[in-house]
C-alpha cells in the first residue's frame, strides 16, 4: 500500500469522482486519514477494492487488504463494503495513455484515476441514485 487512490461520489450516488491518494503507511494511519476525509466529505459508505488474481483467488496482497478492511470496519460505525478492483489499474494506465499523459505524470494519476473506476463500477451495479436505494455518497 504505497499509495491508496481515493474517489467519491456525487450526492446522488451515481457520479464516480476521482479525489487525491493517500501515502500509504501502517494500516492505523491509513484509516485515520481515511476517515478523516470521509467526515470532510459526509461520507456514509466507504467501498475499498479487494484485489484478487484474475481467476478470482486471492493474493498476498488481498489478505493484506482483508486486513485493512478488518482495522476499518473497527474504527468506524459507517458502512465498508468490499469490491472486486480487479483491471482498475489497466484501465486506468489505458485510458491515460490515451490521454497522452506523460509517464512521470502517469505514476501520480493512476491510483486515483483506478479508485474512480472501481468506485463507478460499484455504483453502477448498486443502481445507486434518485431511484435506487441508497442516494447517500460513497467514498
Amino acid at each position: 500500500m504505497k499509495r491508496v487512490g481515493l474517489a467519491i461520489s456525487d450526492e446522488t450516488g451515481t457520479i464516480a469522482q476521482s479525489l487525491d491518494h493517500l501515502v500509504g503507511g501502517s494500516d492505523q494511519t491509513v484509516v485515520r486519514e481515511l476517515l478523516r476525509i470521509a467526515a470532510e466529505h459526509g461520507v456514509s459508505t466507504i467501498v475499498v477494492g479487494v484485489p484478487l488474481r484474475m481467476n478470482g483467488s486471492p493474493s498476498p496482497q488481498t489478505e493484506r487488504t482483508l486486513r485493512f478492511i478488518t482495522s476499518l470496519q473497527q474504527a468506524t460505525t459507517l458502512p465498508v463494503k468490499r469490491w472486486d478492483e480487479r483491471l482498475t489499474s489497466v484501465q486506468a494506465e489505458r485510458a491515460l495513455l490515451e490521454g497522452n499523459v506523460r509517464r512521470k505524470d502517469r505514476k501520480e494519476k493512476i491510483d486515483k484515476l483506478a479508485a474512480q473506476i472501481m468506485l463507478q463500477s460499484y455504483l453502477d451495479a448498486a443502481n445507486l441514485g434518485p431511484s435506487g436505494s441508497d442516494s447517500s455518497g460513497g467514498l
